[in-house]
């Protein structure tokens, strides 16, 4: 299957978010332009005609029925009449965006291209030759599919540009989001946390779990024996902090993941967790170092380190394809069969690839929400199941965590990434509903 690469979008995960908001759109059909129709192959028809381009019946109907796949993993039942139109709409809208972008798009130069179709062939493993087979093999054009290549790229870039350019931020709607954010934080409990990790690979067996639970066991004893949890956490855990005796470093109960808040729920200042606590990623001998109500500060930000592998659903990969191919990854890296860094520079499709996938370390707000929010529950080293968001698929590791002081233009700054993120979807929403009221969009009646 090929993959397309770096800076390809993620048509079928936001065309499909847009269709209710652009089938309410009722405008009066503009002309119609001249279509410059792809090849249609035999017994093949036309769906619908988009500005310059065309929907090919066959399209709707591989689309309808990846739609209907994904419905049945969900446990829903969506008649096939909705799905056939949902399809539609959706292709609809990727033809408006491509379209316009062709017109109004930054240019996508040669070179570029070639580098982009050549990182195709690297992410698979194959000789530009190769591809060229590959393609051949099933069926597919390959000047076409450097087209196809381009237009997703110009997308994407469109995208981003129009959308970005109507979100308008003024100084007051920060003031507001500063004060609430203030008076959010009033009472807040903060907690600072040490932990021994003693890590268990998914997928272990019954035997190499109760090896695992073992070793945090002896440890839990000889820090119940009176031994200092600092040094017990240096020789046991496999925990980022180890080398600071374990410790997290005081945090706000909200950016803790829930297992860990409930943990040290009933803990005392200095008292130990009795028990073993078993999560996802292992086994933690816990202890509560300090609780704290009511003195955090907005000032004062915890800034994430991680790295990430991102898969972009195409009409190539399926969304549900992605996160399988990611959850493989995964297991593979916490069965030591590779490491994070290396799948990252082969498989992910976006410029953090050449660094391993690292992101550097960004403030709260710095992600999209989705990204954000699977991140903030990840413990240090931890790695996230496959988590979708607009831009594709990801797969998030954390690095390392810090406490970091921001000055007056930081703190604004921040809440203005984090404003421009709450409004994006009515943004694209709208420019979507705008698209499509200027487009000619033609259906026309065929047999499934």
């Amino acid at each position: 299957m090929i993959l397309l690469t770096a800076a390809l979008a993620g048509t079928a995960s936001w065309a499909q978010s847009s269709a209710a908001a652009a089938a309410a759109a009722t405008p009066a059909q503009p002309s119609r332009p001249p279509v410059e129709q792809r090849q249609l192959k035999p017994g093949d028809y036309i769906a619908a005609v988009v500005n310059s381009d065309i929907v090919a019946a066959s399209e709707v109907v591989q689309r309808t029925e990846r739609m209907r796949d994904e419905a049945r993993r969900r446990g829903e039942n969506v008649s096939n009449e909705l799905l056939h139109k949902q399809a539609l709409d959706s292709l609809i809208d990727e033809r408006a965006v491509v379209t316009y972008a062709r017109e109004n798009g930054p240019r996508v130069d040669e070179p570029e291209l070639d580098r982009v179709v050549a990182n195709v062939a690297t992410q698979n493993k194959l000789t530009m030759d190769e591809l060229r087979k590959r393609l051949a093999a099933d069926g597919i054009d390959f000047k076409r599919f450097r087209e196809n290549l381009r237009d997703q790229m110009l997308s994407e870039r469109v995208r981003e540009r129009e959308v970005q350019g109507r979100i308008r931020i003024t100084d007051g709607d920060i003031d507001k989001y500063l004060d609430e954010k203030k008076a959010a934080l009033q009472g807040r409990e903060q907690l600072n946390i040490a932990q021994i990790l003693v890590t268990v690979p998914e997928g272990a067996g019954p035997v190499v779990e109760g090896e695992r639970r073992a070793r945090a066991q002896a440890a839990l004893a000889r820090v119940k024996a009176g031994e200092d949890f600092a040094k017990v956490a240096k020789e046991f855990s496999e925990d980022a902090n180890k080398d600071r005796g374990g410790e997290i470093g005081l945090r706000s109960a909200d950016k803790l993941p829930d297992v860990f808040v409930e943990a040290v729920k009933g803990l005392q200042k200095g008292e130990l967790r009795p028990e073993l606590l078993r999560s996802a990623a292992g086994f933690h001998v816990m202890k509560l170092l300090d609780r704290e109500t009511g003195k955090a500060s907005i000032n004062v930000v915890v800034q994430t380190h991680a790295r990430h592998i991102l898969l972009r659903p195409s009409e190539q990969l399926s969304p549900e394809q992605a996160t399988r191919r990611l959850s493989e990854f995964k297991r593979q890296i916490e069965a030591g069969r590779a490491t994070f860094e290396e799948l990252a520079r082969l498989n992910s499709e976006d410029g953090s690839a050449q660094e391993g996938g690292d992101l550097g370390w960004v403030s709260p707000g710095g992600f999209v929400p989705e990204f954000e929010e699977a991140m903030d529950a990840l413990p240090l080293k931890g790695i996230s199941n496959p988590v979708p968001s607009r831009f594709g698929v990801h797969l998030i590791q954390v690095l390392e965590r810090r406490d970091v002081v921001l000055d007056s233009k930081q703190l604004r700054e921040q809440a203005r990434n984090a404003l421009r993120e709450r409004k994006y979807d009515e943004a694209y929403n709208e420019w979507m509903k705008e698209l499509r009221a200027r487009a000619f969009i033609e259906t026309r009646e065929w047999l499934d």
